[in-house]
This record gives structure tokens, sequence and C-alpha cells, in this order.
């Protein structure tokens, strides 16, 4: 039914995956996928576009009706249709989060190397940033060491932006994990900003738990951020939201909102048949992109043992770890010997140097085709 080896053209389109670099490199570096959105998606967006007036909107209640459903169904989470914010982004949703939660001064823990947009958003409120490292372990693999977690805390800290799954390195946390990290928090009287935008890409043998869904305490202290965007190859159309159980932090988010709108009229109609009707698409896309996960760990294993890389437990991003194989930065490097756009480890903050994130949400012989071009820069 679903045909992800088409390489869709997509240079012709003002995309930013495919437009940001001449045309004789291949990009394989932001989370966009290069597959068609599932056809019930398309269906509903030319089915809108064809009503023909696209006045303001509100969203559905039937798509807060799916959402809370949804919720129930895969996190047995129940939440109340109230407690759902809508928004146009995640990235929107923990500044927002952090302008609202949080005082001038006080600090936000983060988890590094982390998707740079949280990398920064404290600083760009006039906030602090207490960063600590992920650890490394000699896999690979990435655990959280709760000794510098409570060494990371100060008395200042207000707010912790947790990344679930984990954004760049892959990890879907487990529930004695999140629940260390949420008592921690709750000991030292946290807010707690999550951002699950990935929580739908996970790969077999793994399950995520929203953090919030694990006691009604939690929830309390909680702001969880969610969308279909990346689920369903949909972020250009604008369409989050937030869990915010607790009326109180709900109020005051929503009142700092200061004109900001939810989504728009075509992000509430993708999203909503996303919801809908889009599970067979995602089961059949997840199983794809895993087989495109081992492809490219089996082909880094034989033709470029110097690059070590963990299996992702979620998100089509591989955390590659090029400090043996590469002597400077191997984004430049692969750009510029292989003509293969990854994204720089380094902008992902403490961590990162020598690394680089490879995205394999594309059809297989792109993928194919971009690690032959990091062989030969490499040869």
């Amino acid at each position: 039914m679903y045909n992800f080896d088409e390489v869709v053209e997509r240079r012709s389109t003002p995309s930013l995956k495919w437009r940001k670099f001449p045309d004789d490199v291949l990009p394989l570096w932001v989370a966009d996928m290069d597959f068609r959105s599932p056809e019930p998606v398309c269906r509903a967006l030319q089915e809108r576009v064809a009503h023909g007036v696209f006045g303001y909107e509100f969203a559905p209640r039937e798509l807060r009706e799916q959402i809370v459903a949804r919720l129930k169904r895969l996190y047995s989470w129940e939440v109340a249709e109230d407690a759902l914010v809508f928004l146009p982004g995640v990235v929107p949703g923990f500044h927002l989060a952090i302008r609202t939660l949080t005082a001038p001064g006080e600090g936000v823990l983060i988890q590094t190397p982390v998707y740079p947009p949280i990398l920064h958003a404290a600083e760009e409120h006039g906030r602090q940033t207490h960063a600590m490292q992920l650890t490394r372990q000699p896999d690979g693999r990435y655990e959280v060491d709760f000794d510098l977690f409570k060494r990371t805390i100060r008395r200042n800290t207000k707010m912790f932006l947790l990344c679930n799954p984990h954004n760049p390195v892959g990890r879907v946390f487990r529930e004695a994990e999140l629940l260390e990290m949420a008592d921690l928090c709750a000991a030292h009287d946290m807010i707690i900003c999550s951002d699950e935008i990935h929580g739908d890409l996970i790969f077999s043998g793994h399950h995520h738990i929203p953090i919030a869904s694990l006691a009604p305490e939690i929830a309390e202290r909680t702001v969880t951020l969610m969308a279909p965007s990346k689920t369903f190859n949909i972020a250009g159309l604008h369409c989050a939201y937030a869990v915010i159980p607790n009326e109180e932090l709900r109020r005051a988010f929503v009142a700092r909102m200061n004109g900001i709108r939810g989504s728009n009229v075509l992000g509430y109609a993708a999203a909503l048949a996303a919801y809908r009707e889009g599970e067979p698409w995602l089961r059949a896309v997840l199983q794809y992109m895993e087989a495109n996960r081992d492809f490219a760990i089996a082909y880094l294993r034989e033709h470029l043992p110097a690059i070590h890389v963990a299996p992702p437990e979620g998100t089509y991003l591989l955390w590659l770890d090029c400090r043996e194989a590469v002597s400077g930065n191997p984004h430049q490097v692969f750009l510029e010997r292989g003509r293969v756009a990854l994204n720089d480890g380094a902008t992902f903050g403490p961590g990162g140097d020598g690394f680089a994130r490879l995205n394999v949400g594309c059809p297989r012989a792109l993928l194919a085709e971009g690690l032959r071009r990091m062989e030969s820069a490499l040869s």
C-alpha cells in the first residue's frame, strides 16, 4: 500500500531540507522525512482547500476527542479535553513554558547533547542554562548519571526541560529513569516541560512513556508537548499541542500566549485526519525506517568501522561518533569531500564535538547513496 522507496522530487519546492545546500549535495540532515504523508491526510487537505474559505478557526472538537482517546489507548493516560492547549509548534511551546513558568535569572536544567533550540532556549529569555551531559557508555548507548543530575540542580533551578525520546542520542527513557527524574524535580520544586515530539517514532522492543502519565502528582507539575508533525511528516503545517492538567499552570500558560494562535485551518485538518486514519501508514513507515536504521548501521560497521553508533531506540536519527574517523569537524568533511549534508554535532552542545547526526527517514536508495558518499569522503 505504501511505496516508501519512491524518490519524491523536492528541490522544486521551497524545502528547507533540500534547498539549504547546493544542488549537488545530498541532504540527510534536518528531521524531515522524504516520504509522502498518509493518503487520508492529503485527501483531507484537498477537501478543505476545495471548500475555499480559510477564515479563523479553533481546534475541532473531534481533534480534541481523538487526542484524548489516543493518549488513553497508548499510555493509559486519562486527560481531560480542557487540558489541551493548541500551539503552532513544540519549539514555541517550550519557549512559552520557560517565559511563563520561570522568572528572569532562574535556571532551566537540560541534558546534553540536545536539540539546538532546547540548548539555547533559557538564555533567550534571560534565564540560566543548567546543563548536564548524558553519559555515553562503551557501546555508544547513553544513560542518565543521577548523581550528576542532583549536582547540576541549583537553588534557582526551577524547570527541567526534558527531551524524550531524546534528540539526538535516540534514547527512549525507561519508567524507572523517568520516575527518578520526576522525584528529583519534585524534591526541588521544579516544573517539568517535556518535549515528546518524537514519542510516536519508537522502534521494536521499546515503548514511549509520557512522564506525566506516571502519576497524577507528576502530571500536576508537568507541561507535555506533543505533535503529529514528525509522526506523519506534516511539520510544515504547524500543529502541536501542550497537555497541561494543572489548571493554574494552564491558565498562566494561556495568558502569556499574547496573540499566538494554535494552528491553522490546514494544520487542524491534517492533524485530525492523521490521528483518525493514519495509524496503518505509521506502522508501515516505522517498519521501513527501522530497516533503514539497521541497513545504515550494518553499512557503517562494514565500510566505515571507525564511525561508532548505537541503534536509536526512537526517532529516525543516527548519532554518529566520528572522532576516530575524522580529524576536524565531520559535518564539514562529509559536506566538502562527500557532498552529503549531516547535522553538525557541535551544535548540540557539550558532548557533541566530533559527532554528526544522520537522518534515515528517506528512500533506501538515497540513504545508500549518502553512505557511499561518506565512505568516499574518508577514502
